[in-house]
């Protein structure tokens, strides 16, 4: 089944305050404007994200990539398929970059933004691994599988199937298609799926996945 988190504007409050306290460390808010200012010098060669998504990076980018901590504030090793420009998996690192065990792996098969990712990382210092390959043919041990603008639901599950078979909760950032991309996914696999709503996009959600199987 998949159910549609539902409650007062309390609840979103309360997570809203948990990525706002999680950002909020100086050391931690320094690293976010660092990452911001280099996805924006290099934008113009690469195309990380949206041109007009850049004014509003804090919110747009940042907080909708935090809220997933809401989601599994325990886990420490991520997986982010088809990582990108580092959303959501620089930030998560950003965030955990201090607790011990943390390691977020960045998942991408361009090379150019393999490079990219590495000089983040290296100039911030963060617990990540790169791995220059296609998602599907890794099989990390993680405690979350993520990913963000990545593919249609469809192909992203079997992108994500060995890291969920391998024992990963995934948490997967959608848009406003996300009920039709659902639909559509069932008819290839079954699934367990939990719909929470974004703090960032009243049309948004948070896709929790689990129990993947072909149809």
């Amino acid at each position: 089944m998949c159910d549609v988190t539902s409650g007062s504007d309390e609840p979103g409050a309360a997570a809203r305050g948990f990525v706002d306290a999680a950002c909020a460390p100086a050391g931690r808010r320094a690293d976010l404007d660092v990452f911001e200012a280099m996805v924006t010098e290099t934008n113009a060669s690469m195309n990380l994200v949206g041109a007009s998504t850049l004014h509003e990076f804090w919110n747009r980018h940042v907080i909708d990539s935090a809220q997933l901590l809401w989601f599994a504030p325990g886990a420490r090793t991520w997986a982010d398929l088809g990582a990108g420009a580092g959303l959501p998996g620089i930030v998560l690192a950003i965030l955990l970059k201090q607790t011990p065990g943390a390691c977020v792996h960045l998942i991408e098969s361009r090379s150019k933004r393999c490079g990219f990712l590495m000089r983040v990382a290296k100039e911030l210092a963060l617990p990540v691994e790169v791995h220059n390959a296609r998602a599907e043919t890794l099989s990390l041990a993680v405690e979350v599988v993520t990913a963000r603008a990545c593919a249609p639901l469809t192909q992203l599950l079997g992108f994500a199937r060995p890291y969920l078979a391998a024992g990963a909760r995934g948490f997967f950032l959608k848009g406003r298609g996300a009920p039709a991309e659902i639909v559509e996914a069932r008819k290839r696999w079954r699934l367990t799926c939990n719909t929470h709503p974004s703090l960032t996009d009243q049309s948004g959600a948070i896709l929790e996945i689990s129990d993947l199987s072909l149809a």
